[in-house]
């Protein structure tokens, strides 16, 4: 166990943002709403997965809906304390830890948010080691745990408890929920024990996030160029360099979509980069190859600060970094690739790991 506060938590919400691969929602208001918790309630405790106990009541939690939507609709607070509530009420137990479902994004900070406030350690683990757009696309639902009983909630003060026969279903019903909702709406889902947590999630991603935040801050403190910094912490490629020169995104279906297309500079000029993003970036593709596919990491940094750009910052002009980043191998499965790979998402293309679509390229 340790205990985070100011620093750690604007390292997290930087690292976060690399790692939401886009998408997760813009970290920033969520980020606000945690320094203000420890401002109120003091610092946050953070336990490893292997620290609780077997029988703890463990809840992860975040934002689902179109991160472009966050940007005028930003969570109160009060939807994420009626989820907890509707949850204890229908077990009949309290909870005893919180946890991101997704280390990516806004979805970071929020359950740091619940857990000063209601006085609750948070998990250092999550269930993706990145973000992704659906609910069902979690190692938890490829380790065999229900994402029911499943709870959605709103600013309004509206509260949902769906019992969903699979995960996918509990996508579809949380999504239409969160559409009338505003496109924006609290979910708490993958309710487990401790001893799931332990077997079923990714271990120590929230140090990670931590420790891409804190290469970034220090990089710019010493002068020294923060997308290489980066590409070291994360095992990562540099994948093009270039200047957006075209964004088409639209909300659609509760989800951000659209494609973005990249100019590229010395030593890509006279190459040009698409990415197709829903939520989260998920093909890269430059002269009809393929540089990086979901669900390996894609994430855009600013070519001059390396700070991570989302989907909804990306605007005509910017010039940046476009990387890869290997993801968790148990992602890299027969379920894994089935669940959160390219044809899922309709592409017409075969999962290859980036590392090796680089070394091919090379």
């Amino acid at each position: 166990m340790r205990e985070i506060g100011r620093q750690e938590i604007e390292d997290i919400a930087m690292g976060a943002t690399v790692l939401g691969t886009g998408g997760g929602g813009d970290p920033y208001i969520g980020k606000l709403m945690a320094l203000q918790a420890v401002e109120e309630f003091g610092p946050i405790q953070v336990i490893s997965a292997d620290e609780l106990d077997d029988d703890a009541l463990v809840v992860p939690c975040g934002m689902q809906g179109a991160p472009t939507v966050l940007i005028e609709k930003p969570p109160s607070g009060k939807e994420m304390f009626a989820s907890f509530e509707t949850i204890e009420s229908f077990l009949g137990k309290k909870v005893s830890a919180v946890m991101p479902f997704e280390v990516g994004g806004v979805n970071s900070m929020l359950p740091l948010v619940l857990a000063a406030s209601m006085r609750l350690p948070v998990v250092d683990a999550d269930g993706m080691g990145r973000a992704f757009p659906e609910v069902q696309m979690e190692v938890f639902s490829l380790n065999g745990v229900s994402a029911s009983p499943m709870v959605v909630s709103d600013e309004k003060g509206n509260t949902a408890l769906f019992q969903a026969i699979d995960n996918v279903w509990a996508e579809r019903l949380s999504r239409k929920a969160t559409i009338q909702m505003g496109a924006s709406a609290m979910i708490a889902c993958y309710i487990m024990n401790g001893s799931e947590v332990k077997t079923s999630s990714l271990h120590h991603t929230l140090t990670f996030a931590e420790e891409i935040g804190r290469s970034i801050r220090i990089a710019k403190t010493n002068n020294e160029d923060a997308v290489k910094k980066v590409l070291e912490v994360t095992r990562g490629f540099e994948l093009f360099r270039g200047k957006v020169i075209d964004i088409n995104r639209k909300t659609d279906g509760g989800f951000a979509k659209g494609v973005a297309t990249i100019e590229g500079v010395d030593p890509f000029t006279e190459e040009t980069l698409t990415i197709n993003f829903q939520n989260e970036l998920l093909l890269a593709k430059s002269g009809g190859r393929v540089l990086c596919m979901t669900p390996d990491l894609i994430s855009v940094l600013d070519m001059e600060t390396g700070r991570p750009i989302t989907t909804e910052g990306l605007r005509y002009g910017s010039r940046c970094v476009v990387i890869g980043i290997p993801c968790n191998e148990q992602w890299r499965t027969e379920k894994g690739i089935a669940t959160a790979g390219p044809g899922y998402f309709g592409y017409d293309a075969d999962y290859v790991p980036v590392e090796n679509l680089i070394r091919g390229g090379e």
